[in-house]
């Protein structure tokens, strides 16, 4: 009689562990994104701002033309690279998070057996 009791605690208590390791996980990566959304912002920022000041002390149109290309070449490349980090952390983030719950469906079935 206290054997299925047992088990239903014991999973209860599996699945509360396993949430707490999930936001764990939630919450480092979380931090992570978000610096690298941060310095990803700040240093787009600079790199605008440096080309404005070198478009205001031009003297030829066509040097800032090359000037304006050379940004637009360089945002576009950073932008890819950040993407691609991105992805990489949004992965991260949802992998790191289900870990904790990958063996608990199993448990669940053994323990209806």
């Amino acid at each position: 009689m206290l054997q299925p009791f047992t088990q239903i605690q014991k999973f209860g208590q599996d699945n509360l562990d396993a949430t707490v390791k999930a936001l764990g996980a939630f919450s480092s990566n979380s931090q992570v994104i978000a610096s690298e959304t941060a310095d990803f912002a700040r240093k787009s920022f600079e790199q605008t701002s440096s080309t404005v000041e070198k478009l205001l002390g031009v003297q030829t149109f066509d040097k800032a033309i090359e000037i304006q290309t050379a940004f637009v070449r360089g945002a576009y490349d950073s932008l890819v690279s950040q993407a691609t980090r991105m992805g990489a952390l949004y992965s991260n983030l949802a992998t790191e998070t289900m870990k904790p719950y990958e063996g608990l469906l199993s448990k669940a079935t053994a323990a209806r057996a």
